[in-house]
């Protein structure tokens, strides 16, 4: 008999609820992982809220486990609790609320990745964030300028600032893109002889 559990995840913890109303609570661990599993089987359905880093770690340990996972979208629980006038927030009730959702609607299953695509995801992330940081940088210099009297100062540690930031820019696209040459090398040659998409877009591809 399929059984689905409904997952609340957060930093250190997480709240399963199944089926049928069952609660246990376990540490956003590898520990709390193995105890979990010991619940589940083959014909187990496992979803949680797709909540930023919190749920790659459980969902990833799942699927090598070959137990279903599904990561649903954490907006289309709240609006379905909301149609359902659920007020009480808990830790348990959100992990009840999806538990529901899923018996309720069809949720897409979520499929492991390997090593070097949670690695590129990471570089990708870093990197983006390294993109808002010159931004702001460079709008702050900008700034200094419209003031009239530009702190020689200010200015000198800016830029030293943006020249570090572009080095950590092409560091990690050296390293982004050396991973894809070494596992998906065919398919970035064959994105890049498309006219009008460079390596950077083939890689974002």
């Amino acid at each position: 008999m399929k059984r689905v559990f409904g997952v609340d995840i957060s930093k250190s913890y997480f709240d399963v609820v199944d089926e049928k109303g069952s609660h246990w609570q376990f540490s956003n661990d590898a520990a709390g992982f193995e105890k979990f599993l010991k619940l589940l089987s083959s014909e187990s359905l496992v979803v949680m809220e797709a909540t930023g880093y919190y749920h790659h770690g459980l969902a990833q340990f799942l699927c090598r486990k070959h137990i279903r996972v599904a990561a649903v979208n954490p907006l289309s629980v709240k609006r379905f609790l909301q149609m359902k006038l659920s007020r009480i927030k808990t830790d348990k009730t959100d992990a009840q609320g999806i538990c529901e959702y899923a018996l309720r609607n069809e949720v897409r299953l979520y499929t492991a990745r390997e090593a070097w695509q949670v690695e590129s995801s990471q570089l990708l992330s870093l990197q983006e964030l390294w993109l808002k940081q010159r931004t702001a940088i460079r709008n702050r210099l900008h700034g200094e300028e419209v003031l009239g009297f530009p702190s020689e100062a200010v200015c000198n540690s800016l830029f030293k600032m943006l020249e570090s930031i572009d080095a950590e820019l092409k560091s990690l696209e050296e390293k982004l893109e050396s991973l894809i040459l070494d596992e998906r090398r065919e398919q970035l040659e064959l994105l890049t002889s498309i006219p009008g998409i460079g390596k950077k877009t083939a890689i974002l591809l």
